[in-house]
């Protein structure tokens, strides 16, 4: 007797969820590949996107408006300053990443910029999370405070994640010039228990990258198919973080060293043998010690800071190459920088410089040694005269110059 094989009915319905979740499926089979990095037998490591070969040409991107302040939520603002004028200059300008430090509390307005940059404009978005640096109870030491901050960033997880035009989650910026006060500061009894400064500092950094870490294993749960990035200040304190972040697929440093990064990348390889994206970097194209605008001299230091990315990535053909990319700071000029904490001073473009930095040679005998202009680092000029609504965009010499060099890379 020839057996008939029995096959269970559907009803319409059921039909249409076992095809949304065929769907997932493969689209989840598609995604575990989307975005990689792959390290060869010398060492090197690339980023590969859609199984391509990836450069990271990135900016950040905080479009503040003339007289608004650190407050300002870009993704809530109509119009929106990306679909106007940013988005289509970024794309001739070779760029196919943003960083954006925070996604704020309106998730669906940063759902809504990341899906339009990438649709749009075929950019990507490296989502970044403050991990509660601002806040006024801030303390790694403190269990609530940490709870509180991972919840806070996995929720922005679970809410983005499924967005193809999302590139990986960077974690903090400079967390670790906390460790000695240099901005913030935390502590705990454990923490004041001990005599040495240096010690406190080291204990420090071992809970913050501690906690890094533990959020890095919670993002993997929920999105295994992206990069997870720690962010630092330079490389100081990187051999604690090489001892407990095992999580972390990659650092994201922030270094302003002048035209070259000198041996920072050799120092990376031999500390934290993990690849590296630059996260914040650049020029300001104002000259504090002849007091002029400096455009030339801003693009003549951000194409060597590129040339030398360059030539440390794989791409180049270096083998050893240990970088992906890096992140231009900032796409506009910030007009709030000089005095967060003064609005009137936010309609005026201030020319005093904030901090000192002798790697940027040519205006280091400014009054004080002070010459780096915090309001003049955008690669694009903002104007007072306005187009729908939106401060008027004039690209500097150091955008045509790096659409020159992307298009030649």
């Amino acid at each position: 007797m020839r057996l008939k094989a029995k096959f269970p009915k559907f009803t319409g319905f059921a039909l249409f969820l076992m095809f949304i979740a065929l769907l997932t499926t493969l689209e989840g089979c598609d995604r575990k590949k989307l975005i990689e990095i792959e390290r060869n037998e010398k060492g090197g490591y690339r980023l590969l996107v859609n199984r391509e070969p990836f450069m990271i040409r990135g900016v950040i991107y905080n479009p503040t408006p003339i007289g608004e302040g650190p407050g300002y939520n870009f993704f809530t603002h109509r119009p929106k300053p990306w679909k106007v004028i940013d988005g289509k200059l970024m794309e001739e300008m070779g760029i196919n990443v943003v960083r954006i430090y925070t996604a704020f509390d309106d998730l669906d307005a940063t759902r809504e910029f990341i899906r339009d940059m990438y649709q749009n404009y075929g950019i990507y978005t490296a989502v970044s999370d403050w991990l509660g640096l601002w806040e006024p109870n801030l303390n790694y030491a403190d269990p609530a405070f940490q709870e509180k901050t991972k919840k806070n960033v996995l929720n922005v997880v679970k809410a983005l994640k499924n967005e193809p035009g999302v590139l990986m989650w960077i974690l903090g910026n400079e967390h670790n010039y906390t460790f000695s006060g240099k901005i913030r500061f935390w502590t705990s009894p454990e923490i004041e228990a001990i005599e040495r400064p240096y010690q406190k500092q080291l204990k420090k950094a071992e809970i913050f990258y501690s906690f890094v870490d533990e959020i890095a294993a919670e993002i993997k749960k929920i999105d295994p198919y992206r990069p997870v990035a720690l962010s630092n200040g330079e490389v100081s304190y990187l051999n604690v973080a090489s001892e407990v972040c095992q999580n972390i697929d990659l650092l994201a440093i922030i270094a302003y060293r002048g035209m070259v990064f000198g041996n920072m990348f050799e120092r990376i390889r031999d500390t934290f043998d993990i690849p590296v994206v630059l996260s914040e970097f650049g020029a300001d194209s104002y000259d504090a010690y002849k007091q002029v605008e400096a455009q030339e001299i801003q693009s003549e230091f951000i194409i060597s800071q590129w040339q030398d990315i360059y030539k440390n990535t794989t791409l180049s053909g270096n083998e050893y190459g240990n970088v992906l990319g890096g992140f231009i700071f900032s796409w506009t000029d910030e007009w709030w920088k000089f005095n967060e904490a003064c609005p009137q001073s936010w309609l005026i473009q201030n020319t005093e410089a904030s901090w000192s930095e002798g790697a940027y040679y040519y205006d280091i005998e400014a009054e004080g040694n002070l010459n780096m202009n915090e309001e003049w680092f955008g690669i694009v000029a903002i104007e007072k005269e306005k187009k729908g609504k939106i401060n008027r965009r004039t690209p500097k010499q150091a955008y045509y110059d790096l659409q020159k060099f992307f298009s030649e890379i």
